[in-house]
């Protein structure tokens, strides 16, 4: 399967209604395919997505951008034209292609999916969202969404928001030497990185487990007992759990 069916598929499995995480033109996706990547095109709908609606992108082009200077937004839009493999296209590349690029340029990361799952919205508009996002609760979500989550305030779409997430992905590296497997933006939404289009699925429905819990949890008024570090720890280096999450991987509900 090419790089734009496999990306087509994971940006219907994120856009499918009845899931939840994305409605109208909201959530993006990416999947790098050599020297380029290709991304959702600005106003397309993930539920109808078809390979029409994906565009593009020089991803070194791209990256010289996110590491230049302030551009103001009809800078940027222009800089968004420029990095287009297809100069000649009417299509525009999502106003978060700079996200993507700098994501998939992480080592062995090849595929994105950014949504908007309202559960999670939920934890992300609360003042304790950034202390959830370094907690788990459950094994599985250590399995797909990692020890923990990277976090990034509250950021305008775009360049500024981008080059906030290579700040936020660089102190969790520093911190667990991996790169996270998942992104939480306040007020904003969820970002899964992955190696293959089922780590995004997995994760995605995974992370959007964790926030029905957590939400679950918290309103039951009973004090929460969130994992120890110790325990968080065993479960995310037990070489029997790294081969329960490839299975993970294959289950029936990550597959389209």
């Amino acid at each position: 399967m090419s790089v734009v069916e496999e990306l087509v598929r994971l940006s219907l499995r994120l856009g499918e209604p009845g899931q939840d995480l994305a409605i109208l033109a909201e959530g993006n996706a990416s999947a790098l395919d050599g020297d380029t990547f290709w991304v959702k095109a600005s106003g397309f709908s993930m539920s109808s997505m078809n390979a029409a609606g994906l565009i593009q992108v020089d991803l070194r082009h791209a990256l010289d951008v996110l590491n230049g200077p302030d551009l103001d937004d009809a800078q940027t839009r222009e800089a968004l034209k420029q990095v287009r493999t297809d100069k000649d296209t009417d299509l525009m590349p999502s106003v978060e292609t700079f996200m993507h690029a700098y994501l998939l340029s992480l080592p062995d990361i090849a595929f994105v999916g950014h949504t908007h799952p309202t559960p999670l919205l939920s934890l992300l508009a609360t003042d304790q969202a950034e202390s959830i996002a370094r907690k788990r609760l459950f094994p599985d979500e250590i399995v797909c969404c990692g020890p923990a989550t990277a976090y990034v305030p509250y950021v305008d779409p775009g360049l500024p928001l981008a080059r906030a997430i290579k700040s936020s992905v660089e102190r969790y590296i520093e911190t667990w030497e991996s790169t996270p497997k998942t992104i939480w933006l306040q007020n904003h939404g969820l970002i899964v990185l992955g190696k293959n289009r089922k780590e995004i699925e997995s994760g995605t429905l995974m992370g959007v487990k964790a926030a029905r819990v957590w939400l679950g949890a918290l309103s039951s008024g009973q004090t929460l007992t969130p994992l120890t570090e110790q325990q968080v720890n065993r479960i995310h280096t037990r070489p029997d759990e790294h081969y329960r999450q490839r299975l993970l991987w294959q289950l029936k509900g990550t597959q389209s």
